[in-house]
């Protein structure tokens, strides 16, 4: 046998070796071990006061993950088309810029959407009506609603459930990836209570690190200012008496006199409490980032500042259940010149918060 084929009769023996041997063990790669992380999450909110926050909801970093991918996950709406953001838009701090948000069917609501910020100083209900006890109930309730989302929760489940994603994120949260509404919920509710806005140029002020105008600071004391009908010299635009407080509201529902009696089409907290001394009351809501959150009232019947003015200014309209101190400026107005007015939002403007609507830890996750 020649050296050639000596080779060749090597290669096949050690190739009928190996070919009767066991083939080598490899072990299959390893899932992903997913474990639950409860890293609390440190929410910045400057000199507002501390928020009291549910004790049976503590925010966590993973927590506010998922709840920031529900707000802006579509599979939520029948049709997947839609999101939480898709009304809650964070470039208008977090309301929508329509008079009535269209649902999947393209429907209007009843009502203009409601800025989502700060709502850890929310203390009394949500919704313009309160008909939702705790931030977590209202988070649902677009799902549900047929001119909004349309879908049903147990759907939701269902599409979550479906998700290797999203069972992984409910682990790291709660500890497996069991999807319930009750996870789902408070998720939505732990994101929206990290929204704060907290660094307008109003708040730089406070911290001494910037000056108003002159405009501005005029503004801001015909805003501080009471009305005052028999001194009108002296007389302000007296907007604390509604919307004070570091968060520039008062947690409460008020008439405020957008219509008399005879024209009232929305009962507002009366279809909730039943009460007719909550007729025509609606929510009073903070009037930070007003520059960005445009049209105005329950129904977006404003579209501009201006327009709010001089509602308050000469365009109270009594009826039974409107506020006293509203009342008391229905006959006379509140007195403003036109300068006062320009005066007067040049100071809301500053109440504007870029931090607020730049900021990467509220905007999309996808």
């Amino acid at each position: 046998m020649n050296k050639l084929n000596l080779f060749f009769a090597l290669i096949l023996v050690i190739g009928i070796t190996f070919s009767c041997s066991e083939d080598p063990i490899v072990d299959p790669p390893e899932e992903e071990v997913i474990l639950q992380d409860t890293t609390a999450y440190e929410l910045f909110y400057g000199d507002l006061p501390s928020p009291d926050l549910p004790e049976d909801n503590s925010l966590t970093v993973e927590g506010v993950k998922l709840g920031r991918m529900l707000f802006y996950e579509t599979m939520l709406s029948r049709d997947d088309s839609q999101s939480c953001a898709s009304c809650h838009r964070q470039e208008h701090a977090f309301t929508d810029t329509a008079r009535f948000s269209l649902g999947v069917e393209m429907l209007p609501g009843k009502r203009q959407a409601m800025s989502v910020f700060n709502m850890a100083w929310n203390s009394n209900e949500f919704f313009w009506d309160g008909r939702a006890h705790l931030l977590r109930d209202q988070a649902i309730l677009p799902i549900q609603d047929e001119l909004e989302m349309d879908e049903t929760l147990e759907n939701v489940v269902a599409k979550l459930e479906a998700s290797k994603m999203y069972r992984g994120q409910f682990t790291r949260v709660y500890g497996n990836d069991e999807i319930t509404v009750d996870k789902l919920a408070k998720a939505l509710e732990q994101f929206m209570f990290s929204i704060v806005s907290y660094d307008s140029k109003y708040d730089q002020w406070k911290a001494g690190q910037v000056e108003l105008t002159e405009s501005e600071e005029r503004g801001r004391l015909l805003y501080e200012t009471e009305y005052n009908p028999f001194f009108p010299e002296f007389s302000g635009a007296d907007c604390a008496h509604c919307h004070g407080g570091a968060n520039f509201e008062n947690d409460q529902y008020m008439n405020n006199g957008l219509d008399t009696e005879a024209n009232f089409l929305d009962m507002g907290r009366e279809n909730v409490t039943m009460d007719p001394a909550d007729r025509a009351k609606f929510k009073v809501p903070s009037l930070r980032n007003i520059e960005l959150t445009a049209p105005y009232m329950h129904d977006g019947r404003f579209t501009t500042l201006e327009e709010v003015v001089n509602h308050y200014n000469v365009g109270i309209h009594p009826s039974s259940t409107l506020d006293l101190a509203l009342l008391a400026t229905s006959e006379t107005g509140l007195f403003l010149t036109d300068e006062d007015k320009v005066d007067l939002i040049n100071f809301l403007k500053t109440l504007t918060d870029q931090t607020l609507i730049t900021n990467e830890s509220f905007s999309d996750p996808f």
